[in-house]
């Protein structure tokens, strides 16, 4: 099997940079190579959140659009000027209601841009497809936990802490394969990134290494309250974002929380984390896994990395990040786009349907690219 260079490209829910992940794939194998990240300028983040949040008329929508595309594309060469082979796009998530009665989901950041500037093919808009086949359009990194974590024997869990949370459960305790399961369990650091612009009026966009958690203590009542969301009793397959755990929730958050501490105020967010990953894993996962590989922005967080280790004291669970397996913690996400887009250039399906509901395997993204004649072979 052919082996090919391939870019994933990933900015999530957090909205603040973008992750690259220049990956070798071919035969049974994918390794990391190279990956960098960028953060987004002020102007084009403020447009970014404001699309998000449904302030943006359409002019506006389709200059972030364009100007997100632009962004991807002036930062896309990897160290060293080699050159991919393959591009695969996620983009900028700005709505996704997975579970109305007509969903909807909206990538922004044109294609066009990256197939002008590396002159090779780009695949994006991956979650498309599989929403027309009845299916959340997530999660879609699934298939790249199982490639890389899986382990016979073993009931491993890889748990993304990017603005909101998701797990993949892989239970290879018994069968010719794992027993996957993958859905998103709540938030991660989207409620504190919020409440930190808050408190500090914008001058910290995000807890750093968890220090204002540290220096704070949860607020049990609030908790307990906030876990009585309907959302952590839904069964599988199931996908949240902004819509629900973002400045609605927030809001509501804030007010319960107007009698209580700033330091104390992140303390309970950061739990509530943890315990709402805790909660999912008790009420839809097979049994407690024996590993839990963190990976995202939140596994660098030590305050809510320990917070989610004191919810499975009591159990024999061995607590790692991603990093300790060869994948900076930030690097997952944009390699799941790397492989689904070789996948899709392979015609090989990347939805798993037992995991986003879909009736059927889908084969994920459309396809960018130049006159063939000019494609580099």
């Amino acid at each position: 099997m052919k082996k090919r260079l391939v870019l994933g490209i990933m900015s999530g829910t957090s909205i603040d940079s973008v992750d690259y992940a220049l990956c070798q794939i071919g035969g049974p194998a994918i390794a990391l190579r190279a990956f960098w990240s960028a953060r987004f300028p002020p102007a084009l983040e403020a447009a970014l959140r404001a699309a998000a949040r449904g302030e943006l008329p359409s002019h506006q929508l389709a200059q972030a659009h364009h100007d997100l595309g632009r962004f991807y594309a002036a930062r896309a060469m990897p160290p060293g000027g080699t050159r991919p082979d393959l591009v695969g796009l996620h983009g900028q998530t700005v709505f996704h209601n997975p579970s109305a009665r007509n969903p909807a989901t909206l990538q922004l950041g044109e294609p066009a841009y990256l197939v002008e500037r590396l002159r090779v093919p780009v695949i994006s808009n991956f979650r498309a497809a599989d929403m027309a086949a009845g299916g959340q359009g997530a999660p879609l990194a699934t298939i790249f936990h199982e490639f890389v974590f899986a382990r016979r024997g073993q009931h491993v869990c890889v748990n993304n802490l990017g603005g909101i949370s998701n797990v993949t459960s892989l239970d290879w305790r018994k069968g010719p394969r794992p027993r996957v399961m993958a859905f998103d369990t709540g938030p991660a650091n989207m409620l504190i990134d919020l409440a930190m612009r808050y408190l500090t009026d914008g001058k910290m966009s995000k807890d750093k290494n968890g220090r204002w958690a540290a220096r704070g203590k949860p607020c049990e009542a609030i908790l307990r309250r906030w876990l009585e969301h309907d959302y952590f009793g839904q069964k599988p397959p199931k996908s949240t974002g902004r819509e629900l755990f973002g400045e609605p929730f927030f809001k509501a958050a804030m007010q319960d929380m107007s009698g209580v501490a700033p330091f104390d105020q992140l303390a309970t967010l950061t739990e509530f984390t943890a315990r709402s990953i805790a909660l999912n894993y008790k009420l839809h996962l097979p049994g407690i896994p024996g590993r839990i590989i963190l990976a995202g922005g939140g596994a660098s967080n030590p305050s809510l990395v320990g917070a989610i280790a004191r919810q499975f004291s009591r159990q024999p669970v061995e607590i790692q990040t991603s990093q300790s397996w060869g994948w900076p913690v930030q690097a997952i996400e944009p390699a799941a786009f790397a492989l689904l887009a070789d996948l899709r250039m392979r015609g090989k399906p990347g939805n798993l349907p037992q995991t986003t509901g879909a009736r059927r395997s889908a084969l994920l993204g459309q396809e960018s690219r130049v006159a063939s004649s000019t494609i580099r072979d």
